[in-house]
């Protein structure tokens, strides 16, 4: 086999039908669109709309309600922190702070504050002082001989 031999298998590349290209073509003159109207022109695209049937998303039943002013946390898990610490990027001896754990690139924003999970294994003795924890986090940290304080603001909701 040479080069110029090289062919794609049959059926696998399929020529585009060109619109508006003349009568033989068979898509020529109004390029399948029809006459006149919204839909024949260039740039429109009519989203959901069915018609004037009541379109899907009217039909659905509404639940739930969104909360407007909802607080979002940004989440951390116990073994993270164990492995941060056991990395160097965080010093376990000191306490370790919402703002010590932004810096060491656990945690990229606070969002709204940062909230402590119980995943993974702390065998160093912790203080941890952040926006809210699980209790099984709390736990865990307390296990271990460190102690975990969740701020006020948080506790108060």
């Amino acid at each position: 086999m040479k080069l110029h031999e090289l062919r794609d298998n049959p059926g696998a590349a399929k020529k585009a039908k060109r619109v508006g290209r003349g009568p033989g073509s068979g898509k020529g003159k109004m390029a399948g669109r029809g006459i006149k109207g919204q839909k024949s022109r260039s740039g429109v695209a009519i989203n959901a709309y069915e018609g004037g049937q009541m379109p899907l998303y009217q039909r659905l039943p509404k639940r739930g309600f969104t909360k407007p002013n909802r607080k979002e946390y940004a989440v951390v898990n116990l073994g993270m922190i164990q492995k941060f610490i056991e990395a160097g990027k965080i010093d376990g001896k000191a306490e370790i702070t919402e703002d010590a754990l932004v810096a060491s690139g656990l945690v990229r924003r606070k969002l709204d504050g940062i909230r402590v999970l119980a995943k993974g294994d702390v065998t160093t003795k912790l203080t941890l002082a952040v926006t809210g924890a699980s209790k099984s986090a709390i736990e865990a940290v307390e296990k271990a001989g460190g102690t975990l304080t969740v701020a006020q603001a948080a506790a108060a909701e």
